[in-house]
Order: C-alpha cells, then sequence, then structure tokens
C-alpha cells in the first residue's frame, strides 16, 4: 500500500486518534516523537517483537509503577552541534545530565526485578546499550545549575574574577549613594535610585541639570523629561567592572567549550542512548495505555483466526460500548452483517478493523484474553458516505472507485472490510453486484467483513459455504438497538413490527405485506423463527450458567461444612481422649493410695493380713478401673492394615494414635513395638504397614503413655549400669511399683562400683521413697558396693 493509501484507512478506521491517546502516556519528547511516527507493521517477525515488547512493557508496570522516562530531553540537535565542535548552551548540558540521569535511573530499575520473576529479554536488551557515563554528568552538574548557569565553582579563576566583580560593584553602588546623599545634588535627581544602562551604573537626573551635574549620558527617558547619567566619579569604577565582566564571559565560554569537547567525545553513545530512551518511552507508552483500556497482548500466527473475545471500540466511553464476540476464518472468511441503522453493524466494522492495526502496530487491544489475529498483509476499508464533488462522483461511484482500488491490492493474507456493499444504485443491481465483490474475494482467500441491508445477502451468506451471517440485534419494544453482535443469525428488517408499534393503521400494513414475495415472506419467517430460537437459546445458556455457578456455590458450602463437621469431630474425640485419660489416672490414684492404706494397715496388724492379700486386693482394684474404648481419630497416611509385618516394619499403632517399629513377632497375632523409648506388645488388629526398614529416629520421639502389666514377669534385680542418675531414678521408680505387685519383699539394684555417682544417687533416692523400709550395700555373694538391697514396705 501507498502511504496515501495508509493515511486513508487509517482516517476511516480512527487509527490516528488511537495514536495521540498512545502519544498522551509517552513521557519524553523522542518518545512521543517515536509514536507519533507508529505504524502497522505486515512483517510477521516485526509483529511478533512489537507485541512482545508491550508485553514485557505491561510486565514492567506491574512490578515498577512508578517506572518513568520524564526526565529525557531531546538532546539530539544539541548533539548535532557537539559532533562539528559547536559549544553547547549550560541550558543543553544540563539536559543532558538530565537524560542521563533518567536513563540510568529506568535501567537500574529494570535490572533490580530478578530475571527469574520477569524475564525482560527485550527491555534488558535494550537496557544493556545504554551508556551510564556517569563521570561526564557529575562534571556537568559541578559546573552548571538546574537552569543552566555557569556556577562559581566551575573553575577558580572564575571564582576569582567573580569575587573581584562583586567587590567593585559595591564601590560603585557606594559612590552613586554618596551622590544621592549630597545635598548638593538632591535637586537635581529625578529619583534616588541606581539603575544600569548599557551595562553600566547611571543614576536619573532632571533634563534641566544636565549642564550641572556633569558625567556621561547613557539614556532618557521616553518623555525626556529625565537623562540616565554616569557621573565622572565612577567612570573609571564602571571601566573596571566592565573589564572584569568581559575576563568572566571569556571564562564561562572556556568552560562551556571544555565541556562540549567532553559531550562531543561521546557524541555517539548518547546518541544511542537517546534512540535506546524513545525506544523504551514508546514501550511504556503503549503498556500505559493498555492498561488504561483494561487491554490485552492479543496472539498473532498464520494459522490463527480472527478471535475477539467480548472486545470493545477504545474511542467509546467504556460505559456505553457494548462487547462484541467476533470469530472470522476458516470455516468462514466472509462476514455479512445485516441490522437495522444505528444498530451498530459500521461501529463493529469498525472496532474489527481498528484492532487488526493496533495489534500489527504492537498495541494492547481493549478485549478479554485468547484474542488474536492473523499474521495480516493488509486491512483495506470502505465506510461511510463519500460523494467526491472534485470528481463528479455519486457515492454509489465513490465507494465503488474505493472497491476497485482494493480489489487491485488484496491478497490472501488481506482483511478487507466494506460498509453497506451494493448500496446507493438499484437494489437488484446492487445485490447483484455485492454477490459477485464477495464471491470475488472469497476465491482470493481474503479474510472479509461486510454490512448491508440488502436480503439477497442474507440469502447468499446462508447458502454459501465459507461465508456466515451476522446481524445486530434490536429491541421492538423499545425501539432501540441493542448493539449485540449475533451470530449465525441474519437481520430482521424489522420495518412492519416498527410500524405496528408507532401506530400505523394495520390495514396498511398487511397491504405492504402483500407486496412481499412469496420467497421474501419465508426469509423473514426463517429469520423471525432463527431469532427467536436464539433468544431461547441464550436463556438457556443463562439459566444453565446461573444453575452451575449455584452448584458450585452448594459444592463449596458443602465443602466447607464438612470440613467444619470434621473440625468439631476431631474436637470432640480429643475432648473424649483426655476425659478417659483423666478418669483412669483418677482411679490409678485411689488404688494407689488404697494400697497404701492396706500396706499402713499390714505394718500395724502383720499377723491379720499376709502379702498375697495385698496382690489380690491390688488386682481388683484394677479390674475397677474403667476401660474406656475411644476410636482413634484417622491419621493422614494411616498405612495398610492388611500387608503382612515382619521386624524392621514401621507400623501405625491405632489404639495409641502413633508410630512406632516392630522389634519381634511373638507369634499368635502379637508383636513387640518400639515407640519412642518404650516396648510394648501389641495385638496384630492394632497395626497398620507405613512403610520398610528403620524408621528416623525423630519419628518415635513422642510423648506417650504406657505401662507394662505385672502379668509380664518382673526380675528380683534391676541393672542401673550405665544410666545417669536421673534415667536411674525413673526406672527404680517404676521398678519398685511393679515389684510390690509381683510380691517382691526384697530387691537388688545393681549399680556398679565406678566412682559412687550412681551409688549415691540411688541411695538418696531410696531415703524418701514411701515403699523402701530400709536398703543396704551387698553382702558377700550379693555384689559388695556394687549393688543395694532394697528391702519393700
Amino acid at each position: 500500500m501507498t502511504e496515501r493509501d495508509d493515511r486513508h484507512y487509517f482516517r476511516l478506521l480512527e487509527y490516528d486518534a488511537i495514536i495521540e491517546r498512545v502519544s498522551d502516556h509517552a513521557a519524553s519528547p523522542p518518545g512521543k516523537e517515536r509514536v507519533a511516527s507508529l505504524r502497522p507493521s505486515y512483517d510477521p517477525e516485526e509483529v511478533r517483537r512489537r507485541l512482545a515488547a508491550t508485553l514485557e512493557g505491561m510486565e514492567l508496570l506491574r512490578w515498577k509503577d512508578g517506572v518513568s522516562l520524564s526526565g529525557v530531553r531531546d538532546i539530539r540537535p544539541s548533539l548535532r552541534r557537539a559532533r562539528i565542535g559547536g559549544i553547547l548552551e549550560g541550558r543543553e548540558l544540563i539536559e543532558i545530565a538530565d537524560t542521563l540521569a533518567a536513563g540510568r535511573k529506568v535501567c537500574g530499575q529494570i535490572a533490580d526485578i530478578e530475571e527469574e520473576k520477569a524475564p525482560l529479554p527485550h527491555l534488558r536488551s535494550l537496557a544493556a546499550r545504554f551508556e551510564g557515563l556517569k563521570s561526564l554528568e557529575e562534571q556537568i552538574r559541578k559546573c552548571v545549575d538546574e537552569q543552566g548557569t555557569v556556577v562559581d565553582r566551575a573553575s577558580s579563576a572564575l571564582t576569582r574574577i567573580r569575587r573581584t566583580i562583586e567587590r567593585v560593584q559595591e564601590q560603585v553602588r557606594n559612590a552613586l549613594e554618596q551622590i544621592l546623599r549630597n545635598s548638593h545634588y538632591q535637586k537635581m535627581i529625578q529619583e534616588p535610585i541606581i539603575t544600569v544602562r548599557n551595562d553600566r551604573y547611571v543614576i536619573p537626573v532632571k533634563q534641566e541639570y544636565r549642564s550641572a551635574f556633569g558625567g556621561i549620558i547613557h539614556d532618557q527617558s521616553a518623555s525626556g523629561v529625565t537623562l540616565f547619567i554616569e557621573p565622572e566619579a565612577v567612570v573609571q569604577l564602571n571601566n573596571r567592572l566592565r573589564e572584569l565582566q568581559l575576563e568572566e564571559e571569556r571564562e564561562v565560554e572556556r568552560i562551556l567549550k571544555e565541556l562540549s569537547a567532553q559531550v562531543g567525545s561521546v557524541v555517539d553513545a548518547l546518541a544511542t542512548n537517546i534512540e535506546v530512551l524513545a525506544e523504551m518511552d514508546l514501550i511504556l507508552a503503549k503498556a500505559r495505555f493498555g492498561r488504561r483500556i483494561r487491554g490485552t497482548v492479543p496472539a498473532v500466527g498464520r494459522d490463527v483466526p480472527i478471535r475477539l473475545k467480548r472486545a470493545r471500540h477504545p474511542l467509546i466511553p467504556p460505559e456505553e460500548v457494548v462487547p462484541i464476540d467476533v470469530e472470522l476464518g476458516d470455516p468462514h472468511r466472509v462476514m455479512v452483517i445485516t441490522g437495522p441503522n444505528t444498530g451498530g453493524k459500521t461501529v463493529t466494522l469498525k472496532t474489527v478493523g481498528l484492532l487488526a492495526l493496533m495489534a500489527h502496530a504492537g498495541l494492547p487491544i481493549p478485549a478479554e484474553d485468547g484474542s488474536g489475529f492473523p499474521l495480516l498483509s493488509g486491512v483495506f476499508a470502505d465506510i461511510g458516505d463519500e460523494q467526491s464533488i472534485e470528481q463528479s462522483l455519486s457515492t454509489f461511484s465513490s465507494h465503488l472507485s474505493h472497491i476497485v482500488r482494493i480489489l487491485g491490492k488484496a491478497d490472501g493474507r488481506s482483511l478487507v472490510l466494506l460498509d453497506e456493499l451494493g448500496a446507493g444504485t438499484d437494489p437488484a443491481e446492487g445485490a447483484a453486484l455485492a454477490i459477485g465483490i464477495l464471491e470475488h474475494l472469497l476465491e482470493r482467500g481474503c479474510l472479509v467483513v461486510a454490512t448491508t441491508h440488502y436480503s439477497e445477502l442474507k440469502v447468499f451468506a446462508h447458502a454459501r459455504s465459507g461465508v456466515i451471517n451476522a446481524s445486530v440485534e434490536f429491541d421492538v419494544e423499545t425501539l432501540r438497538p441493542t448493539y449485540r453482535l449475533l451470530i449465525g443469525i441474519p437481520g430482521k428488517s424489522n420495518a412492519f413490527a416498527i410500524a405496528d408499534r408507532l401506530g400505523l393503521p394495520r390495514e396498511i400494513i398487511d397491504r405492504a405485506k402483500a407486496q412481499l414475495t412469496s420467497e421474501e415472506n419465508r426469509l423473514e419467517e426463517m429469520i423471525a423463527a432463527l431469532s427467536a430460537d436464539r433468544r431461547a437459546a441464550e436463556e438457556e445458556r443463562k439459566r444453565a450458567e446461573r444453575l452451575r455457578k449455584e452448584a458450585e456455590s452448594l459444592h463449596a458450602e458443602l465443602k466447607k461444612k464438612m470440613e467444619a463437621w470434621e473440625e468439631t469431630k476431631g474436637r470432640l474425640l480429643e475432648s473424649a481422649r483426655r476425659e478417659a485419660r483423666s478418669v483412669v489416672a483418677r482411679a490409678e490414684r485411689e488404688a494407689e493410695e488404697v494400697l497404701r492404706q492396706l500396706r499402713e494397715w499390714a505394718r500395724r496388724r502383720p499377723d491379720q493380713l499376709k502379702e498375697h492379700q495385698l496382690i489380690e486386693a491390688k488386682k481388683r482394684l484394677e479390674g475397677a478401673v474403667p476401660e474406656m474404648e475411644i476410636p482413634a481419630r484417622p491419621a493422614e497416611g494411616a498405612g495398610d492394615p492388611n500387608r503382612p509385618l515382619k521386624p524392621g516394619d514401621r507400623v501405625w499403632v491405632r489404639t495409641l494414635n502413633q508410630k512406632g517399629e516392630i522389634l519381634e513377632d511373638l507369634g499368635g497375632e502379637e508383636f513387640q513395638v518400639q515407640i519412642g523409648s518404650l516396648k510394648m506388645k501389641v495385638s496384630r488388629k492394632d497395626l497398620a504397614w507405613i512403610g520398610s526398614g528403620k524408621t528416623e529416629q525423630g519419628d518415635f520421639r513422642r510423648k506417650t503413655a504406657s505401662f507394662r502389666r505385672a502379668s509380664e514377669g518382673v526380675r528380683p534385680e534391676l541393672d542401673l549400669r550405665g544410666k545417669m542418675v536421673e534415667e536411674a531414678v525413673y526406672a527404680i521408680d517404676r521398678y519398685l511399683d511393679q515389684a510390690i505387685l509381683a510380691g517382691y519383699r526384697e530387691v537388688y539394684l545393681i549399680h556398679g562400683k565406678g566412682t559412687g555417682a550412681l551409688r549415691t544417687g540411688v541411695q538418696q533416692f531410696l531415703r524418701n521413697h514411701p515403699n523402701v523400709k530400709r536398703f543396704r550395700l551387698g553382702g558377700h555373694g550379693e555384689g559388695g558396693s556394687g549393688v543395694t538391697v532394697v528391702e519393700l514396705q
């Protein structure tokens, strides 16, 4: 396409208005210039690159919302002058420094984002091309302030000169103030002020005293009544001041020349920098525009159809626009849209075309995720009523001349948009011509969206493969269009319905209907039936969607209630366990108290109660302990209860809700299991396999309570060798209870000789134990000092 054609189609589809809105989001003059020159590309690789860069820009804004290139200036004219050795002004130098600072800041913000979180390959590549040139910026800022003025600290010579100027200026002002205060001159002076003319300090003197006052006249007022005279007393000082000012100008020029030379030495790097920053600004402008229109980056590809999901025209206010869904490609490459005037046909046409141009320019489009376009070779449009007065062409001729140009350029990858195809001439001929044009474009493989009022095109679209009907909906009740696009249904004329609603007599409407051919009546009936079916299907779809949402809501609510019930059940079971343990503990304490009282009784009346009677009483008390069977809490990964078990297997002890390890198969469906530091016999029905091999030690270190029954057998001695005192004391306490229940009157605690620390700790514990009557070291044949013999109560 020629540039003139491009401009024509851009104007028809309002692409230029979009570019203006994108430009509003650019922060720098080079960025705005880059946006203004942005045109759709039909090169596949370039389109993909642009869209990928835009997607990166939107990702960058998600991570760094405040990223901005507002400090970037258009320094290209300054660079051109520096390249040929020109001297830059202070303002130009400070713009270069500001641009370098802004660029380094943005590149730093990009680098701050971890590559694993956001790869941003295109932006990182641009940032890598940017040269910070921090030393140049620092040198400029050392010599020039933000207003572009060379500061005193730029050089020692400039500092000296400016201090001298200040001193001479003070001398001049003092001399002039003395003249102003002198009573002899006061009547000659028009106004007691000091001013400057031609870079010389002067005072205003009345015209009539010009001869009496003396000095050099530099200016006079517009009325001529006041002369600005430099008194002779300050002429030499003013001369000296002027010499210093000239010297200052030469020093400032020297400093600017040095800085300009530094800029000239890196002018290529600065030129690259400004190109990099302009490209970044373009990307960020597109990203910000996309965020404002709530847009997405469309998919593009040779085999991708035109697929628009809830697409909106970006120039229509969001609260007014009605989203549309469009799908065009195989098997349907031509869409014929019918419907009433002002119903939205042309808006739909422009939306498809404008979004296609935006996608190929690398811009986000106002549509939902999943939208996309094929890689097009061009977008051609004939839209609107365009009479050509200059060429004396009618509306029909004007449209046809545009269509002829389109047919000469469109190919199998083109998108062609035709508004009111065939209009402006005899309806029968216009419809026939429109069908011929659509057939030709379809054979070429073009993607076509056309609007029309002709019924013949509705029939053509219904019967011809590759062509699909569509319509814009019209509400007969309100006599207003809804602007909804209905795919697969041709538009109904609604003329008779509208006439009836507006009160046209019924006999006139019936007479008009009689003028229609049977084919036209059948077509209108078919369209009405299709529209009714469509509305019914839409209502059914909405109802199904509502029911689905209700089902999802009920499912979520039920799931939440089930989770709450499981949690409540767990709390109740845990409460029952704690209560059971409390009941058992109270019963055991009562049993111990009864046993203590029985022993006391037996000690006082040994002839009346035998030891075996004590044991029998203890067993009866044990039998009185309430048995409470609480189902074990379901545990995640509770294992396989049916798998054969062997020593070394890890198991879940369901009665204790604990993990353990099988030490030995005792036969008779019983196993010896170690749980933490405890070993106990457990029935096979209470075990479930959860793993093989040794379990990590940490899996068993759980606090749990267990005890050995007297029926398991208790030996008359306890070996404490190798234990710490605390471990030995705990073992002795449990052992003495078991020994008493077993009927022993005397037991042996083997602690060894060693250092004697264990023996001392054991005997200290025995002195305060209520069940120990007395103890002694072992005698000859009993182990000597390595054993303590304990006599029980």
